[in-house]
C-alpha cells in the first residue's frame, strides 16, 4: 500500500539575533510547510527561478524578455512564460506583456505566439487548459470616436477594452490560431445616451458592463486593467479579475465563438454575458460603500476540489478597506449544480467572505498592487506579496510556516546584508516534487540564489512525498483497449496526457475505480495524474500499444 511519510524534523528558524545582517533569502522553513518547489519571475530579470524549502536554486531559465507578467511550469515540462515586449503603446502600463512561450528544461524557446501591435496588446497572465490550449488577457484599443459612439460619456481619450483570446499552440510550425475569444467590449450597458444601442438600466443588468462607470482607477485609458483568469474544467466557465471595478467576473467558456459576443448560447443560455460578479455592487448600481468587499484586488483562482474550501475562489486583495493593508480571501461562491449562480437580494452573494487571512499588525501585510495566492493541498496558503518580493505560506489558522525574500532586482542579484529594493514578484507558485513536469528531471541544489549567504537548512523532503508502494493502482500496462484506476479512497480527478503534455481526458469519478476508454487513443506513452479526495496525488507513465 502507498503510504504518505511524514518525517519529524526540527522547525528550522533563521533568527535575527542570529544573522543579523539577514535581508533575503529563506527565514523560516517549519515542519507545517508544504513540501516543494516554489517558481517566480522577478519582474526587473529575464531569468525565471526554481527553488526548494530551503530557499536553494535548483534549476533556473533564462529568456530574452522580462515577465509579462505570469508564469507557469506545466506537466510536459516546459514553462509557459509571457514575455515584455515593450509594446510602444502600452508600454507605460503595468502589466504589459506582448509575447507568450513555452520553454523547454534548457531555456529553448520550443514554441512562441506574439500579441504586441498599435491595437493590442498581451497582458498580465494566461492559463493553460486541459485541451492544451492558451487563454490569455488581451487589451484592445478602442479609439475616442468608437468610445463615443459607444456611449462613454467621457471625450477625446481612447480606451483600452480587455478580452479574452484561446490560442491554439501550432507546436510542430509555431504560432497559433484563435479559436475562441471573448470581448468585454460587446457586453456594455450605459444610461446616459438613449440613442445608442446599447442602453439600458444599469441597476438591473447586472449581467453588462457599465460603459460609464469610472471611479477611481477606472478613470483612465486603462479602463478595465483585468490582471488575472483562471479556468475550471467542471463549470467550463473563467473567472476574469477586473482591478479598475474591484469585482471578480465569471463568463461562460462553453458558448461558441459568436455566442461569446452575443447575450445568447453556451450552457446557461447567456452567451458572453457575465454569469457572476462579486466584490464592488456599485458597478452596477447596487449597494453602497459599505458593501464593497474587494478593492483593486488580484490573482483570482478556483481552489482545486479536493483541497481545504475546494470549489472556492481565492483572491489576493491588495487595498483591503481602502486602507494600507492587504488580505487574502476566499468567496464561496453561490453556484448550483448547473453552473448558474443565485443573488443576495439585488446583489450577487455570499454578504462576506468564508476565510481571510490578515496579518496579526495589519499594515505588516501590504501590497498595493501585483501578487497573488492559492491555496495548497494540505490546506496551507502560499501567497506572495509582490511588491517586496516576499514568498510566505500560512496555515489555514494563518499562523506563518515558511518565509522567503526574493534576493532579485532590476539590476541583479543581491548580496546577503545589502538593504532590498526592486525585488518585485508577479506572483509565486508551488509545485510538488511527484509533479509530472518533473519526470526525468535533475533537481539538485546549486547553492542560494542571493551571495553571502551561511547558513544551514534541512528539508522535510518525505513531506507530502508518496513512497515505492502504490495507493492508486493503474493497470493493464502496456494497455489497449482501456485503462482501469483503482485506489482506497474516493478518486476526485483523473487527466492523462500526451508527452507533449497535452490534456487528452479530463476525468471526475467521485468514486474508489473508474474504466477510461483507449478507443481515441494512439500508440505512444502517456502520462496519467489521480487525485484523491483527501488530497493525495500520484503520477504514474503508462504505455498503449494496440
Amino acid at each position: 500500500m502507498r503510504t504518505f511519510l511524514i518525517f519529524t524534523v526540527l522547525q528550522f528558524v533563521i533568527m535575527s539575533t542570529l544573522f543579523p545582517a539577514q535581508t533575503v533569502g529563506l527565514f523560516l522553513n517549519s515542519t507545517t510547510s508544504f513540501n516543494g518547489y516554489t517558481l517566480f519571475a522577478p519582474l526587473g530579470s529575464t531569468t525565471t527561478y526554481l527553488i526548494n524549502n530551503c530557499g536553494e536554486q535548483v534549476h533556473s531559465w533564462t529568456s530574452n524578455y522580462k515577465p509579462g507578467q505570469s508564469v507557469y511550469f506545466l506537466e510536459n515540462g516546459m514553462l509557459l512564460r509571457t514575455g515584455n515586449t515593450n509594446n510602444s503603446v502600452f508600454g507605460t502600463t503595468g502589466g504589459v506583456g506582448g509575447i507568450i512561450e513555452m520553454i523547454d528544461w534548457d531555456s529553448n524557446v520550443i514554441w512562441s505566439y506574439t500579441i504586441s501591435s498599435t491595437t493590442e496588446c498581451q497582458h498580465h497572465d494566461v492559463e493553460y487548459l486541459p485541451n492544451g490550449n492558451i487563454l490569455a488577457i488581451v487589451w484592445e484599443l478602442k479609439t475616442a470616436a468608437e468610445a463615443t459612439a459607444a456611449g462613454r460619456t467621457t471625450s477625446g481619450t481612447t480606451l483600452w477594452s480587455d478580452k479574452i483570446v484561446e490560442i491554439k499552440p501550432d507546436l510542430v510550425n509555431g504560432g497559433g490560431t484563435i479559436v475562441w475569444e471573448w470581448k468585454a467590449w460587446d457586453h456594455l450597458v450605459q444610461d446616459e445616451n438613449a440613442s445608442k444601442s446599447n442602453y439600458g438600466t444599469v441597476s438591473s443588468s447586472p449581467q453588462l458592463i457599465d460603459l460609464n462607470y469610472y471611479l477611481g482607477a477606472a478613470t483612465g485609458s486603462d479602463w478595465l486593467h483585468g490582471n488575472s483568469v483562471d479556468y475550471n474544467a467542471k463549470l467550463d466557465q473563467i473567472v476574469f479579475s477586473c482591478h479598475n471595478f474591484s469585482e471578480i467576473w465569471i463568463i461562460d467558456h462553453s458558448s461558441t465563438m459568436s455566442e461569446a459576443a452575443s447575450h445568447a448560447g453556451g450552457t446557461q443560455g447567456k452567451g458572453g454575458d457575465l454569469l457572476y460578479r462579486w466584490g464592488n455592487p456599485r458597478t452596477y448600481n447596487q449597494g453602497t460603500t459599505s458593501d464593497q468587499k474587494l478593492f483593486l484586488q488580484h490573482n483570482a483562482n478556483w481552489i482545486d476540489d479536493s483541497y481545504k474550501d475546494g470549489g472556492m475562489i481565492m483572491v489576493f486583495n491588495n487595498q483591503a478597506g481602502e486602507t494600507t493593508y492587504s488580505t487574502v480571501n476566499v468567496i464561496e461562491t453561490p453556484v448550483n449544480t448547473n453552473g448558474s449562480y443565485n443573488k443576495f437580494g439585488t446583489t450577487f452573494a455570499p454578504t462576506d467572505f468564508q476565510w481571510t487571512y490578515k496579518a496579526a499588525t495589519p499594515s505588516d501585510f501590504y501590497a498595493n498592487n501585483i501578487s497573488g495566492a492559492t491555496r495548497l493541498s494540505n490546506g496551507n496558503t502560499l501567497i506572495c506579496s509582490g511588491t517586496n518580493g516576499t514568498f510566505f505560506e500560512v496555515d489555514y489558522s494563518g499562523n506563518t510556516v515558511w518565509k522567503y525574500i526574493s534576493p532579485v532586482k532590476a539590476t541583479g542579484v543581491m548580496a546577503q546584508g545589502t538593504t532590498v529594493s526592486n525585488n518585485l514578484c508577479f506572483r509565486a507558485e508551488r509545485y510538488v516534487p511527484s509533479f509530472a513536469g518533473f519526470t526525468g528531471k535533475t533537481l539538485t541544489s546549486t547553492g542560494y540564489i542571493e551571495t553571502g549567504s551561511t547558513f544551514t537548512c534541512t528539508l522535510n523532503t518525505a513531506l507530502n512525498e508518496v513512497n515505492s508502494t502504490s495507493q492508486i493502482i493503474i493497470y493493464p500496462n502496456p494497455a489497449q483497449n482501456e485503462l482501469n484506476v483503482k485506489s482506497e479512497s474516493t478518486i476526485k480527478s483523473i487527466s492523462i496526457c500526451d508527452v507533449l503534455g497535452r490534456k487528452m481526458t479530463d476525468l471526475f469519478p467521485n468514486q474508489p475505480s473508474a474504466n477510461i476508454s483507449l478507443e481515441k487513443y494512439q500508440d505512444g506513452i502517456y502520462v496519467i495524474n489521480s487525485t484523491t479526495i483527501d488530497g493525495k496525488t500520484q503520477v504514474n507513465k503508462f504505455t498503449i500499444n494496440k
